[in-house]
């Protein structure tokens, strides 16, 4: 185990500079929370009471808003109690709870808006064959392997995070991450670092070069279809692009500024460190539910404001 010493307990560092503003910042940070609860229930709600809305884009959409609340789940109600609390300190156990959620939530969002451009490659470029690729069974099937596959790769990433020893407690985010307890290591993490960039690749990089070639490929499809045609198949495409560019530039954010010290841009560092966990659970149920006139319709119908 090395010289360093295991630590129960973590410490948020960065609520003691922020005690003038903790009610206003604990009223914000709980209005944006019942915002995301609210808009993705709504979302979720008018698929599953439309039976003409239980096809497999609509079920991927909803795939998104469940993955919104269970990854806002293991972030907001603990930062609304620190908000609120004087010690700021988190278990071990916790610590870790809050890493594996926040990044099943992440990497989640990758696979399921990497199957979204799939399904909308199938029913664009291949139009006749569609109800054919994309059936319920296969449907079912791409989204339970997609959540096994992180599960499993997120369940390896924390035994390797459990096994460093740790020579601190002092952790300058808003949250657990797995950045944040890795600086704390007493011993080199090369080894680990190189594993976790190769994962990195196989669950960010590889999945977005995916989707950018699928929408390469229905863009060229598109010029060749009539102005009618086409008008309806960018309108379904447009949400999913709009997300997925919206994520990959909050989780780059993310990511990017986790690696430094930035020092007097710590507040900066901070705001988009938690982007990635406020911005898309906020704007996809939005994008969709205005976007899309399935949805809206329906959504319209219940809160009794359609004819």
């Amino acid at each position: 185990m090395g010289n360093g010493n295991i630590s129960f307990t973590f410490y948020l560092t960065v609520f003691k500079e922020q005690n003038q503003f903790r009610y206003f910042s604990f009223m914000i940070s709980l209005l944006v929370y019942l915002s995301i609860i609210f808009f993705n229930a709504t979302v979720l709600l008018a698929v599953f009471k439309e039976k003409s809305l239980h096809k497999p884009m609509y079920f991927l959409i909803c795939c998104l808003c469940i993955n919104a609340l269970y990854g806002t789940a293991g972030f907001f109600p603990r930062l609304l109690i620190d908000f609120l609390s004087d010690t700021h300190k988190i278990s071990r156990q916790v610590c870790f709870t809050q890493i594996f959620v926040i990044y099943t939530y992440a990497v989640s969002e990758y696979t399921i808006l990497t199957l979204m451009a799939f399904d909308r490659h199938a029913a664009i470029c291949h139009p006749l064959r569609y109800h054919n690729i994309m059936t319920p069974k296969v449907t079912s099937v791409c989204i339970a392997c997609a959540f096994l596959y992180v599960i499993s790769y997120m369940g390896l990433a924390i035994s390797f995070l459990v096994s460093i020893p740790l020579c601190g407690n002092e952790i300058e985010r808003l949250y657990c991450s797995n950045w944040s307890v890795v600086r704390l290591s007493c011993v080199n993490t090369t080894n680990k670092n190189i594993l976790g960039y190769l994962v990195t690749a196989t669950t960010v990089f590889a999945p977005a070069g995916f989707i950018i070639f699928t929408y390469v490929r229905i863009l060229i499809i598109c010029q060749k279809m009539s102005s009618e045609y086409r008008g309806k198949a960018l309108q379904t495409c447009v949400p999913h692009i709009v997300t997925f560019v919206n994520y990959s530039v909050a989780s780059f954010c993310d990511v990017a500024l986790s690696r430094y010290d930035l020092g007097k841009y710590q507040v900066v560092a901070l705001v988009f460190s938690v982007e990635f966990l406020v911005i898309p659970p906020i704007l996809n149920p939005l994008m969709y539910g205005l976007s899309l006139p399935d949805i809206r319709k329906k959504i319209l119908c219940l809160f009794h404001f359609s004819k």
